[in-house]
């Protein structure tokens, strides 16, 4: 309740830029908790986020902008045409796992990008796609505040379906397949069936994101998708918690302000380092996040989730140590 209740207050006493950078990390935990259908749960290591995020966020542009549909449409097409997308990704990964998975779904980033380019009478190629803020049942999210609600709202969804699809017969597999997938097929869980599930579930929530992200762009192109995205939201998944949704929500809040509080320190070190961070920021957050992957898997593997289960542990148990 508490949480819900700094969700509702929260743009009134935020200011623009702050209230831009909670819509920024909402927009992040959702495709973060679609990811964790996928890898978390299902343990199918994926780095096509970039992909799924893409076809969202230009189903939802061109159905809206070029098409004229409403935008409760285009949000359904920006989860569907990933979705269909991830079938076509999905089945010819089935057999492989690990790194070979990843290396697959990586090519799949690459692949949408080319094709994103080469269709220009559809998607204007390099151009991009100019996405105004949708009007839904009459009321337009023209305001900052508004689109910040609408993205709070599509999040709060996204969790609750993430939380009941948890405790569903169908998520019970994916960690069974997670766990040890030789078991779960000696129990009966038909592998292949499971696994694309997962793939489309996960993909559907990525491509809201991918449009919530374009909205908050305004507007749509491959350079707004870059890779660094799929490896933020792996990002997330360890320094939250692999599997966990409390996780995610952690870990997207820590890494989308991480840059904000280096740009801090950075500004206090003179103006020759705001001009680093100014010229280099695209590869300063890169590091950043690899030094925190490093970091969080060597110190804490179970992430900010481990992290306080540990503290709670402590706490009650205190003054033992078990």
């Amino acid at each position: 309740m508490i949480a819900l209740a700094a969700v509702l207050v929260a743009p009134l006493f935020l200011g623009f830029y702050g209230l831009s950078l909670v819509t920024l990390m909402i927009i992040t935990a959702i495709g973060a908790i679609g990811l964790n259908i996928l890898t978390g749960w299902t343990g199918q290591i994926s780095l096509g986020q970039t992909a799924f995020m893409l076809l969202g966020a230009y189903a939802y542009a061109i159905s809206t902008q070029n098409w004229g549909w409403s935008p409760l449409l285009g949000f359904a097409l920006a989860g569907i045409v990933p979705t269909l997308a991830s079938v076509l990704i999905g089945v010819p990964s089935l057999r492989l796992t690990g790194l070979y998975l990843a290396i697959t779904t990586l090519a799949s980033s690459f692949i949408v990008s080319h094709l994103v380019l080469e269709f220009d009478g559809l998607t204007n190629g390099a151009s991009g796609i100019f996405v105004n803020r949708p009007v839904i049942f009459g009321y337009g999210f023209h305001s900052d505040a508004s689109l910040y609600y609408l993205a709070a709202f599509i999040g709060c969804l996204a969790i609750l379906i993430s939380l009941n699809l948890r405790r569903s017969r169908i998520g019970r597999a994916f960690f069974a397949i997670r766990d040890n997938d030789n078991a779960a097929r000696v129990m009966g869980i038909d592998l292949r069936a499971y696994k694309i599930y997962a793939f489309m579930a996960s993909s559907f929530i990525v491509g809201i994101s991918g449009a919530l992200y374009g909205i908050f762009l305004s507007f749509v192109t491959v350079e707004g998708f870059p890779f660094l995205l799929a490896i933020e939201a792996l990002a997330i998944l360890i320094v939250g918690g692999i599997g966990s949704v409390a996780g995610v929500i952690l870990g997207a809040i820590f890494l989308v302000g991480l840059p904000e509080v280096i740009s801090g320190i950075f500004s206090l070190l003179g103006d020759d380092a705001q001009g680093l961070l100014a010229t280099s920021a695209h590869e300063i957050k890169g590091v950043l996040y690899g030094l925190v992957i490093i970091l969080f898997l060597r110190l804490q593997p179970h992430g900010l989730m481990g992290l306080w289960q540990d503290a709670r542990r402590a706490w009650t148990f205190w003054p033992l140590r078990y």
